[in-house]
């Protein structure tokens, strides 16, 4: 486990000594982010893209670090830019 700073590890007390409640909007919460993982996960459309074969093996390296499909990653990616959740770097 990474090294937790001290915020960190005042929660993490805190939640083993079973002192954290749940928030009065936490049902609400976790119905709409459920909500959200559905229609992420919905697949009702089909495209098909070209790319160099660079930028897809980049794709298929950062997918499989994840853990998940290359398709899903790409997905996840266009989501994310449509909702405005995906920013250029300033490097």
């Amino acid at each position: 486990m990474n090294k937790l700073d001290q915020e960190e590890k005042e929660v993490l007390e805190a939640f083993e000594a079973g002192k954290l409640k749940h928030s009065k909007r936490a049902s609400q919460v976790q119905k709409r982010h459920a909500e959200y993982a559905e229609a992420m996960f919905r697949k009702d459309a089909r495209i098909n893209i070209r790319l160099s074969s660079k930028d897809l093996r980049g794709l298929q390296k950062r997918a499989l670090a994840e853990g998940i499909p290359y398709q899903t990653l790409i997905a996840s990616i266009l989501h994310k830019y449509v909702e405005g959740r995906l920013r250029e770097s300033g490097s």
